[in-house]
């Protein structure tokens, strides 16, 4: 599945010295990992912090936000939590996450 965004073709990416590495599995090669496990105690936040680069877990930020604001969620929720969890481990981990059904991304600004 295609990552979007990332650096120029030909552009060798720097990962700082000391950082922790990484391969990441939605960009398929090594760079800087987070600095701390997300979602302590939940079992896909170890998976994650072992396997995601800080690049794409930003991505998935955006993602969620769109998510969150899509679906009107409400995090205080179980029922909301849970699906987050759900839409995070396909995106990384499965086919990736849908987009909601009657989504239209906003145009660009060009």
């Amino acid at each position: 599945m295609g990552c979007g965004g990332g650096q120029p073709l030909g552009v060798e990416e720097v990962i700082r010295p000391g950082a922790r590495k990484v391969f990441c599995v939605k960009f398929q090669k090594e760079k800087e990992g987070l600095d701390e496990v997300p979602f302590e105690g939940h079992p896909i936040g170890q998976r994650i912090f072992e396997s995601v680069s800080k690049d794409a877990w930003k991505m998935w930020l955006e993602h969620m936000k769109m998510l969150m604001n899509e679906y009107r969620l409400n995090l205080g929720t179980k029922e909301a939590q849970e699906f987050l969890i759900q839409q995070m481990d396909g995106y990384f981990f499965g086919e990736g996450a849908a987009l909601p059904p009657d989504f239209v991304p906003p145009r660009s600004k060009a």
